[in-house]
């Protein structure tokens, strides 16, 4: 990755190549990348967790406690199990949903993937999944991972993003390309 020297130049850098340096000594990489998915998703779906990584009034100690405490009912790997206690007893919690983005670019660099940030309307389905995923293949000559985002305000269509390139294929784009051409 040709930016890795910025990436782990970052505080959220530095814990993701730590956790990432663990993983793939341990051969944990695809255990920690699941676990790391389950926390970004039980995060989203809890507000009472999603305030506990993100709130800077809520105390180290506290904050420790509670992750170790929720991190077994969430079947997280031991490896980002103690992570997790680690971010939060350094007080670094708010981090977490940036060491999961570089984590993530750099098990896909391990595995020769290049990372592609999609937004959609809605959710894709696995079938439209796989066809994005064999697009990209095809027009970046190496496997891809996506990174899928939802954003209902896009009113629909896609927009991708690899690297500085962007597709913009959404209709909120669109629309708006065609009132400045019937303004102007």
């Amino acid at each position: 990755m040709d930016n890795s020297g910025g990436i782990q130049a970052s505080l959220a850098g530095r814990y993701a190549t730590a956790l990432f340096g663990l993983a793939r000594d341990e051969k944990q990489i695809d255990a920690v990348t699941r676990s790391l998915a389950t926390v970004e998703a039980a995060i989203a779906e809890s507000p009472d967790l999603r305030t506990l990584a993100t709130s800077p009034l809520i105390d180290r100690v506290d904050a420790g406690r509670a992750m170790r405490a929720v991190t077994p009912a969430l079947g997280i790997d031991p490896i980002t199990g103690k992570f997790l206690g680690v971010l939060a007893d350094n007080g670094r919690l708010r981090e977490l949903k940036a060491v999961i983005k570089i984590f993530r670019q750099l098990a896909a660099q391990h595995r020769g993937e290049t990372t592609a940030e999609v937004i959609s309307a809605r959710p894709l389905d696995d079938g439209q999944m796989t066809a994005l995923k064999s697009n990209l293949k095809a027009r970046l000559g190496r496997d891809v991972a996506v990174e899928a985002k939802v954003d209902p305000e896009i009113l629909g269509g896609i927009i991708v993003r690899h690297g500085s390139q962007m597709i913009d294929a959404s209709i909120r784009t669109k629309l708006n390309t065609l009132a400045q051409a019937m303004k102007g």
